[in-house]
Order: structure tokens, then C-alpha cells, then sequence
């Protein structure tokens, strides 16, 4: 996953807990839910880039025990 990939992630997530933290404290059941979907959706982005570096990293050994 690129570094960048991965920032963005994180400053979804970031921007989901303050969100929801925001809409506890006003009493805005809309505002706490987005920001909730939001984490959860950050969340799941960095899970899928995870599996997708993983894989990569897995054909690529598989690869290099062909090539020796």
C-alpha cells in the first residue's frame, strides 16, 4: 500500500471519530452515524490494501522460487 493510500485511510477514520464525537456532544444522532460509516469505511479500505499488498507480496515469491 503506499504511504499515501495509507494516510488517507487513517485521516478518514480520524475524521469519522470526530464526527461522531461531535454529534454525541450536540446530540446529533446524523452527524454520530456519518461519522461511525466513516471509520467504518476507512477501516475497510486499509484492510482491502492490506490483502492487496499481501497477495502481491505472495505471486512475488512465487515468482522469484521459479526464477532461481
Amino acid at each position: 500500500m503506499s504511504v499515501f493510500d495509507k494516510a488517507k485511510d487513517k485521516a478518514e477514520q480520524l475524521v469519522g471519530q470526530a464526527k461522531e464525537k461531535v454529534g454525541q456532544l450536540t446530540g446529533n444522532e446524523e452527524l454520530e452515524a456519518a461519522g461511525k460509516r466513516d471509520q467504518l469505511s476507512g477501516e475497510v479500505k486499509e484492510t482491502a490494501h492490506d490483502v492487496r499488498d499481501k497477495a502481491a507480496d505472495a505471486v512475488q515469491d512465487v515468482k522469484d522460487k521459479f526464477q532461481k
